[in-house]
């Protein structure tokens, strides 16, 4: 075949046109799959009755892993172009950046990792589900603008805290804080008497009187009420509200003496310490600390409660300062800084431990490095009286209790729990128990002449029995029970029987065995204390219901209950002389509770009347 005639053939035949490849279809199942994982994986942790850091880590943990594998996911999708990509992440670096620097100083990065990562996935599979059949262009531009829209979302809000389930209370970042709303409300009222002016008043010393509630959790700091009886039906006797009004924000609780009421509260840039007429709610003192401490999780304000002795208050803040204040004035005694003076770090959610006054001395917690953990100054003059290793971090309060006859002072921290002389701070004997990514925060209980149980998430329960051989002293574990893990709501001993929250839930465990006899009654993170004459649990739900509970083993009975307050409530409530005082970081309430004899009387006197009206 000659060349012209091949070339001939080629020639005749059709000419081969290039074909178009159709566009990429986008396929988007997995993206919606990982959205779907999000919401289940946050609806199950939000079900299971999990330890509160536990619930905090899942959370962070779920919501960061989304992110970086829906990143991945769509970094490696070939339907869009690699410039689109580029042009995704570097939009998504730049605006978290962004973001972080216009939004309100309560969201943060943290604000933004907590919940930002799941909510963009979500809103970014929409789109892409939508999407997918369009163009590579309009993709990107949908990202692009999704993206702006939620994380714009952040800078236009203010996140309030959280609850111990991890539910964040959120806001307009424009709106008022009722921290503010109190200070406007606070320099619109008549000045009352300062510190500074009340050097120059005469008053008498304030003493303990019967009925009073000189401490932390009460004289022995057990949570534990003796010598009084209160009405339980609150249906035919209501508990009568006194007063009621803002305050500034604290997880302090109260001391009562007579007619006297003091707490601790942050007013813009100062803590304050200060005294109110338990009557009346009007105050009577202030004494201003220049001092401010705050955290996304529970806001601003002091964390520890004040401590009465020998006619002084005695407080500590949450950046360290503690102060020695003459109680029927407020007129500064001493003070001293405990972070600076054991060169301690600034703790995650600020000092919390409420000074100890034992013989003479004030003890509280620095958590410095050394031997500098816990402090001891001299109650009279507040000169550095001794120091001890105690730990790195905890949100625990020194306890007194008396071991054959010998007081010491117990402390419980990431460590474990140490026994020391009040007087000279000497190691009595300690329980080594290192945490696990835990705080510990719950008092120790001592039960009997030698056991003490302790509680905290990582833990549950454990109870010690000391034993003393020439002088030295010996714990050993009698058991460990899972039955219940405190967090920060302390509990409270009766007839051989622990009670406390466990996980939102009040539950009832053995003393003896370690194990649990019933868990029941949802009162979220709140608090309670023990009416021990009457064998009745006072619990105050996370949220500001107050109830009475039976204090028995056989079975969980809550009698009654009304809401005495509004809002996050993890503040220990207090009754003396006959009224409860409730707070939480926005206000404070006082109500007279009905004794058994008027409730007597009451039900007495409408039978009489019913039989009047029956004779009739």
């Amino acid at each position: 075949m000659s060349t012209a005639q091949t070339n001939a053939e080629v020639a005749a035949q059709p000419s081969q046109t290039p074909v178009a490849r159709s566009p990429r279809v986008l396929r988007v199942w997995p993206a919606v799959a990982i959205a779907v994982a999000y919401w289940l994986a946050i609806l199950v942790i939000s079900r299971l009755d999990l330890v509160i850091s536990t619930t905090f880590f899942a959370t962070v943990i779920t919501s960061v892993l989304t992110g970086f594998v829906f990143l991945i996911w769509l970094l490696s999708r070939r339907a869009i172009p690699g410039r689109d990509r580029l042009m995704v992440l570097f939009a998504l670096v730049g605006g978290t950046v962004l973001v972080n620097y216009l939004s309100d100083a309560s969201v943060g990065v943290m604000g933004i990792l907590f919940a930002g990562p799941g909510v963009l996935c979500t809103a970014w599979a929409a789109w892409l589900l939508g999407a997918r059949k369009w163009s590579p262009t309009v993709i990107r531009n949908g990202l692009l603008i999704v993206l702006a829209l939620v994380w714009a979302q952040f800078t236009l809000v203010r996140i309030n805290g959280v609850d111990g389930r991890q539910q964040a209370s959120i806001s307009l970042r424009w709106t008022r804080t009722p921290e503010e709303l109190y200070l406007a409300e606070h320099a619109s009222a008549a000045p009352v008497l300062s510190s500074q002016a009340a050097k120059a008043e005469t008053n008498p010393t304030l003493v303990v009187a019967a009925g009073d509630w000189p401490d932390y959790r009460g004289a022995n700091r057990q949570g534990e009420l003796h010598g009084t009886k209160i009405a339980t039906d609150w249906k035919a006797t209501p508990p009568k509200l006194v007063w009621r009004q803002r305050i500034g924000p604290a997880w302090s609780s109260f001391v009562v003496l007579g007619n006297h009421l003091f707490t601790q509260e942050q007013r813009g840039e100062d803590e304050a310490v200060v005294c109110l007429d338990a009557t009346s709610g009007k105050e009577q003192w202030v004494h201003l600390d220049k001092s401010r401490f705050s955290d996304g999780q529970a806001g601003a304000g002091p964390r520890s409660s004040p401590a009465f002795a020998d006619g002084r208050i005695y407080s500590m803040g949450a950046t360290g300062i503690v102060d020695c204040l003459d109680a029927a004035t407020g007129r500064q005694i001493w003070s001293r800084n405990a972070a600076t003076e054991a060169a301690a770090p600034q703790p995650m959610w600020g000092f919390s431990s409420s000074p100890l006054v034992a013989v003479g001395v004030v003890i509280v917690y620095a958590g410095g490095p050394g031997e500098k953990g816990l402090l001891a100054f001299r109650a009279k003059d507040g000169e550095p009286a001794w120091s001890v290793a105690s730990g790195v971090t905890s949100y625990s309060s020194p306890q007194l209790v008396t071991l054959g006859k010998e007081p010491q002072v117990l402390f419980f921290s990431d460590a474990g729990l140490i026994a020391v002389d009040p007087a000279s701070g000497k190691l009595r004997w300690r329980y080594d128990a290192p945490a696990t990514q835990m705080w510990r925060v719950a008092q120790p209980r001592q039960i009997g002449d030698s056991s003490i149980i302790l509680g905290c998430e990582d833990l549950g329960l454990v109870k010690l029995d000391l034993a003393q051989h020439d002088g030295t002293w010996t714990p050993t574990v009698a058991w460990k029970s899972q039955a219940l893990h405190p967090a920060f709501n302390d509990f409270v001993y009766q007839d051989g029987f622990v009670y406390g929250i466990d996980k939102g839930l009040l539950c009832c465990v053995d003393a003896q065995t370690g194990t649990r006899r019933w868990k029941a009654g949802r009162y979220g993170y709140g608090q309670l204390l023990l009416l021990a004459d009457q064998k009745l649990l006072f619990v105050i739900s996370e949220y500001g219901d107050a109830a009475l509970v039976s204090a028995r083993p056989d079975h969980y009975e809550e009698l009654t209950r009304f809401t005495a307050i509004a809002g996050k409530t993890w503040n220990h409530p207090v009754i003396a002389r006959g009224r409860l005082y409730a707070r939480n970081s926005e206000e404070i309430a006082c109500y007279q509770l009905a004794t058994p004899e008027l409730h007597a009387a009451r039900s007495d006197g409408e039978s009489r009347t019913v039989a009047t009206r029956v004779s009739r």
